[in-house]
């Protein structure tokens, strides 16, 4: 019984995948279906022999990493025996792709050498929590914003969102995170009412990693929203919406903010892929123990196998999320039909 309720989320997750293969194949047709997931194997062939060889002769040496002071002759020709690293390339791609046919990542070189797909299972989570909070966050602060920006253009509203957004989205996260820990710093100095400046796993400490990397988002989303909005109020069958008396609503959201929609599903669906492989600067900054700090720390380490779990993660979530994405525009627009 226990074992059935830790592998839950898993099945919830393999049960929703098949559901929605369904509505797609009865969507937009069996054969787009059979090729994008032909597709999906030739996209995943082709990033783990990219990054197979990016590795490789990538300068450095994971066992020198690895043994560090105790390094001798004798130990790092044993531990590169060990790991397979003493095969030719051709032989350790092909032992790699093997493992891959059986659901397997490999093991990490350095951390005890557990398996990657622990790491990853381990720390996907807390990944996706933050990436995907914030991605939603700033879609239903943004796009409503947006849209209120498009509607009332060239007043003081718009400017000042205008330059609200631009502001947001100009400054990088990287210079946002220091200054607010700074600030509460300060502030917790002072003994005045401060979050935490790292962390993850309390309300507290997931505040302020949200928020700051949802406004980057955010001011992406509200201009895109103003751009794509501001496009399709001029269109001729807006304007003979108004004229046949239709209500402002009315026009606004059934004819203008659905045709503007798909802009800004073909930025969404991107940026949930990248949110859902780890927000790296972030993770980073605020000491989070995702996927993305995995792999920023395994490029340091040369610990390959991580980054490999972590770029397949990102290839997966990418194609699938373009799938999604490609039923989305049939949703919201009927006369888009995929052959």
């Amino acid at each position: 019984m226990g074992s059935f309720l830790s592998s839950l989320p898993l099945v919830i997750v393999v049960l929703a995948v098949i559901a929605f293969l369904i509505f797609t194949g009865a969507r937009v047709g069996v054969r787009f279906l059979i090729r994008r997931l032909a597709g999906l194997i030739f996209v995943l062939v082709g990033v783990t022999f990219i990054t197979f060889i990016l590795g490789y002769f990538a300068p450095g040496d994971a066992v020198l990493t690895q043994l560090g002071q105790h390094y001798t002759p004798a130990r790092a020709a044993q531990l590169r025996h060990m790991l397979g690293l003493d095969l030719p390339w051709y032989r350790q791609y092909l032992n790699y792709a093997v493992q891959l046919l059986h659901f397997n990542l490999g093991n990490s070189y350095v951390d005890n050498q557990p398996q990657v797909l622990s790491i990853l299972q381990r720390d996907l989570p807390a990944s996706i929590r933050l990436g995907v909070t914030g991605i939603v966050l700033a879609v239903v602060v943004g796009v409503p914003l947006g849209l209120l920006a498009a509607v009332r253009s060239n007043t003081r509203y718009d400017t000042t969102a205008q330059l609200f957004g631009l502001v947001l989205y100009a400054v990088p996260s990287f210079v946002l995170i220091p200054f607010f820990q700074i600030l509460m710093i300060k502030l917790y100095q002072a003994n005045l009412p401060s979050l935490p400046v790292s962390g993850w796993g309390t309300l507290d400490t997931e505040i302020a990693p949200i928020a700051i990397f949802g406004l980057g988002a955010f001011a992406y989303y509200l201009r895109i929203t103003r751009a794509s909005m501001l496009e399709v109020l001029g269109q001729d069958y807006v304007r003979t919406a108004r004229a046949k008396g239709l209500p402002e609503r009315v026009v606004l959201w059934r004819h203008a903010f659905r045709n503007a929609m798909i802009p800004l599903v073909t930025a969404i669906g991107p940026a949930l892929a990248f949110a859902v492989s780890g927000v790296f600067v972030v993770e980073l900054l605020f000491n989070i123990p995702g996927i993305g700090t995995d792999a920023l720390t395994a490029v340091v380490e040369r610990d390959f196998p991580v980054v490999q779990g972590t770029v397949i993660i990102l290839a997966l979530s990418v194609v699938f999320l373009n799938l999604v994405t490609d039923v989305v525009y049939g949703l919201i627009d009927p006369r888009i039909k995929t052959q």
